[in-house]
Parts: structure tokens; C-alpha cells; sequence
């Protein structure tokens, strides 16, 4: 046999791996998008970027996804729509709610949040100076949210 048929049957034993590959990556099925008229169901409030350093802060944020943060010792969780350049922000009762309906969402399950848990009281430390800085690069900074938000 031709030496070029070899290369040609490892060529095509290469390409039909690959594509079995994407098959099963692609068939582990990812949550659905979020739906912002939900969040606003689920008690979420809207929240403007006015600003250009707001803006920016609201690009720069993972999309897609709903985020757990921090602010003056209360949590909050925020889903940025860079295209309309503001955020959704909720707290914990809004995204226990939102949570009921979507499940897929919720950032860890309870063994997984136990098991984090303990390993995260090893590095609280670093975490909370990460979170302080983090916080101090916050534009929305200047007014309390519930301010802003009317709770």
C-alpha cells in the first residue's frame, strides 16, 4: 500500500476522534441562558451603569453568569447585561427564589458548598483582602445599594 493511504487513514482516524471528542464535550448539557425577565420576577432589581468607570466595571464582569458579592457585610448577588450597560442585583431571598425555578443555577450544591466550606476557612484571610481591594474598585460604591434600590 502507498504510504500517502496511510497518512490519508491517519488523517481521517485523527478527524473522526476530534469529532468524537466535540460530540461528547458538547453533549454535556450547559445550563440554559438566564432570563432576565425571571430575575425580575424573582424580586431582582435594575441597577444602571451611569458612568463610564461603571460601564466598564459591568463589561468586565463574567457574562452569563450570576455572581455572589459582598458589600458593607451583605450579600448580594449580581447578573451584569453589558448590552443594556447595567446589572440585576438581588439578595439572598431573590436568588433562592430564582434558584427554585432554575436550579441548574446555583453556584455550588450543598456537598460541594460543605466541602468549600472548610477549605475556604483555611484562606479567609486572603480572600477578605482580595474582596476588600475588590471592593474599593467597585464604582457603584459611593451610595448603599439599598439605597439604590429601595429596600
Amino acid at each position: 500500500m502507498p504510504p500517502f493511504l496511510d497518512r490519508r487513514r491517519a488523517a481521517r482516524a485523527l478527524a473522526l476522534a476530534a469529532l468524537l471528542m466535540a460530540t461528547v464535550a458538547g453533549a454535556r448539557a450547559a445550563p440554559p441562558p438566564i432570563d432576565e425577565n425571571e430575575l425580575l420576577q424573582s424580586g431582582f432589581k435594575v441597577l444602571a451603569a451611569t458612568t463610564k468607570v461603571q460601564q466598564d466595571w459591568v463589561r468586565g464582569l463574567p457574562a452569563g453568569k450570576i455572581r455572589a458579592m459582598q458589600r458593607t457585610g451583605k450579600k448580594y448577588f449580581i447578573y451584569p447585561d453589558a448590552a443594556k450597560s447595567q446589572i440585576y442585583v438581588g439578595g439572598p431571598k431573590e436568588y433562592e427564589t430564582y434558584v427554585q425555578l432554575h436550579p441548574e443555577h446555583r453556584a455550588a450544591s450543598a456537598s460541594k458548598a460543605a466541602r468549600e466550606t472548610q477549605a475556604y476557612r483555611g484562606k479567609q484571610n486572603d480572600e477578605m483582602q482580595k474582596a476588600t481591594a475588590r471592593d474599593l474598585t467597585d464604582p457603584f460604591l459611593g451610595a448603599s445599594w439599598n439605597d439604590l434600590l429601595g429596600w
